[in-house]
């Protein structure tokens, strides 16, 4: 099975009346609840970020039909809304916690929503959810110097095992973008496996720091939905937001080396 394709899914906020910053990337509870149900009917198999790629690093076996549900950020709704249907289905999850967003001590008031507060974290970690990392505010780590990327990192990592009791194994860029020089520096710093977005089924081939998300969006219906489960049109389906990234990732690049040549002159 080392040549599987998972998908490995991508949620934000699930919630009935998200705000305009999280609206496009919010499901209602009830498609939440349809489309658990949907993976409970076609026999798939969730697993955790962390058991994937440990599975793939050691050469065990995957279930025949193995799918990972993520969610990024951090929303209130994953616990309110989320956690009784992956509980109803006996699913793992994974969590990517933006740990300065999280309402408590270290809230830098980030938030683009109501999120979740550190019992209800560890209620989702007690509950069988993963609880990764996803840096403590949330910037493009491939924007930011090597100071402020460790930090980042450190700040994030050191939260989540201080309120867990245990290091964060998996790690997922914000936004999505992360550089040779984040991969080396999300390694370096302890995380194991880490995800990208890239809107395509993940492989063993794509290294355990750069593993491939698919977005599941308010508009994604039940046949949308399947497809993503199957694998099916995919490229379609995204094909111009990966237009729209890799011409992003040129922007952003380019930004950087005129911002480091500045620095530079100054």
């Amino acid at each position: 099975m080392t040549r599987a394709r998972v998908p490995i899914l991508m949620y934000h906020a699930v919630a009935a009346e998200p705000n305009d910053a999280t609206r496009a990337l919010s499901v209602t509870p009830e498609a939440f609840a349809e489309q658990m149900a949907l993976i409970a009917e076609r026999g798939l198999t969730p697993l955790t970020t962390a058991d994937l790629a440990a599975r793939w690093r050691s050469g065990r076996p995957l279930p025949a039909r193995p799918v990972l549900i993520t969610f990024d950020d951090g929303y209130e709704g994953v616990h309110r809304h989320a956690l009784p249907a992956l509980a109803a289905h006996g699913f793992p999850a994974t969590l990517f916690v933006s740990t300065g967003w999280l309402r408590g001590a270290y809230d830098t008031g980030g938030g683009l929503d109501t999120m979740l507060d550190w019992r209800q974290v560890r209620e989702l970690a007690d509950a069988g959810v993963e609880i990764g990392g996803h840096s403590h505010t949330h910037p493009q780590l491939d924007q930011l110097d090597d100071a402020a990327l460790r930090a980042e990192l450190i700040r994030c990592r050191d939260i989540v095992a201080g309120e867990l009791g245990a290091l964060p194994l998996s790690f997922a860029y914000p936004y999505g973008y992360s550089s040779r020089r984040v991969r080396a520096a999300v390694r370096e710093h302890g995380f194991a496996q880490a995800l990208a977005v890239g809107n395509a089924l993940a492989r063993r081939a794509q290294g355990p720091y750069a593993l491939l998300r698919v977005t599941v969006r308010r508009g994604t219906d039940a046949e949308e939905f399947g497809r993503l489960l199957d694998g099916r049109a995919i490229g379609r389906t995204f094909a111009c937001d990966r237009a729209l990234t890799k011409g992003y990732a040129v922007v952003r690049r380019t930004r950087r080396i005129h911002r480091r040549t500045v620095e530079a002159l100054v």
